[in-house]
């Protein structure tokens, strides 16, 4: 078969035919009025609940802030009227000592700061979590992931937890505040600032001292009560006792009576008697009571003034490397050898130490 005769049985080949365009259809007026008429009556069946819920949410918000405002007044309140409590406390010497104006007001603070933050806390994250499940959202998975962020910041962040805490209860408990001197162990010095995470102290030489409140241990405070001055004075065994106790008896009433000792002093210096005996040297003990912080003035003012009593009556202080009172200066020419008579040519012995010459026979033997 040939090819033409193939193309004549195929018959005429299709011509193409135009893609008819899509049509678009146009919503008509009843359609609109249709989905008006749904969404009335969905905005009818259900605008109840949603009035609810926001009713319920407004109140919620509502009381939130108001107890929260309650809350942090009755909280400044409270601390108004302990510092109120705490000066009347101070009317008295001591109280006035214990707690001053500055750490009244660090104190009350801090721990009016520390309260106000925990209250408006607690009372705004309830209220959150109420308004969540007012919108009937499930609040187990946000609960149990919030717990689990909790456990790892609180691992992670165990020392700044630990400082805190650990401020918290320090100030709470009043264990020391500005202007105390106190013995932290990693530091010592007067407290200039107290906070939640770091104390400030100033130590003996000037420097500051940043000092974390979880790491400290033990605290010594040596400003809060009253302090104690201890002298020991060492003197000769063979001193008169009573002469000694007279001395020392009148030295601790004079310093008693004068100022500023007698505000310094919180009772009257005791002669304690003898501490110890050795064989050649005895120790008394002289103790008073004094202001905190004051105690080692006091120490050195004793000491000057049982030194210039005891030169007055003529008693001995010793101990240590200390040389005789009767021991005389060596002479220094103790050691320089008597000059020798040979030195002197002139003299007999040299004479007599003098070789003789050799004599000699008569010339020409």
């Amino acid at each position: 078969m040939s090819l033409l005769a193939a193309l004549t049985a195929a018959g005429p080949s299709p011509s193409p035919v135009p893609s008819e365009s899509p049509t678009v259809s146009v919503p008509s007026l009843q359609d609109a009025q249709e989905s008006a008429n749904q969404a009335a009556s969905w905005v009818e069946q259900n605008w109840s609940t949603w009035l609810a819920i926001g009713l319920r949410v407004v109140l919620v918000v509502f009381i939130a802030l108001v107890l929260r405002v309650a809350v942090r007044r009755a909280i400044t309140k409270l601390i108004d009227r302990m510092n109120r409590t705490a000066q009347q406390g101070g009317g008295t010497a001591l109280g006035g000592l214990l707690v001053n104006a500055e750490r009244r007001r660090q104190r009350s603070s801090a721990i009016g700061s520390v309260l106000r933050s925990v209250a408006s806390f607690l009372i705004m994250g309830t209220a959150a979590l109420m308004v969540l499940a007012t919108f009937q959202i499930n609040l187990a998975p946000l609960l149990a992931s919030a717990g689990v962020a909790g456990v790892a910041v609180g691992f992670g962040a165990r020392n700044l937890v630990t400082d805190f805490l650990s401020g918290v209860f320090m100030i709470l408990e009043d264990q020391y505040g500005v202007g105390d001197t106190i013995d932290a162990g990693v530091a010592s010095g007067e407290v200039i600032e107290v906070g939640l995470r770091v104390t400030k102290l100033r130590g003996d030489s000037g420097e500051i001292w940043y000092v974390r409140n979880g790491e400290v241990k033990r605290i010594g405070n040596l400003s809060q009560g009253w302090a104690t001055a201890g002298v020991d004075v060492t003197v000769r065994a063979s001193e008169d006792l009573d002469k000694l106790k007279a001395t020392l008896t009148e030295v601790a009433e004079k310093m008693s009576k004068e100022e500023p000792w007698n505000e310094l002093l919180w009772s009257p210096i005791d002669v304690l008697g003898l501490d110890s005996v050795l064989i050649d040297s005895m120790v008394v003990r002289l103790s008073a009571k004094t202001m905190p912080g004051k105690s080692t003035a006091v120490e050195r003012e004793l000491r000057w003034r049982v030194k210039r009593a005891f030169d007055a009556a003529d008693i001995r202080i010793v101990g240590g490397a200390t040389a005789p009172a009767d021991e005389e200066a060596p002479d220094p020419m103790a050691t320089v050898a008597a000059p020798s008579v040979f030195a002197n040519p002139a003299s007999p012995q040299t004479d007599a130490a003098t070789a003789i010459p050799p004599q000699q026979g008569p010339a020409g033997k």
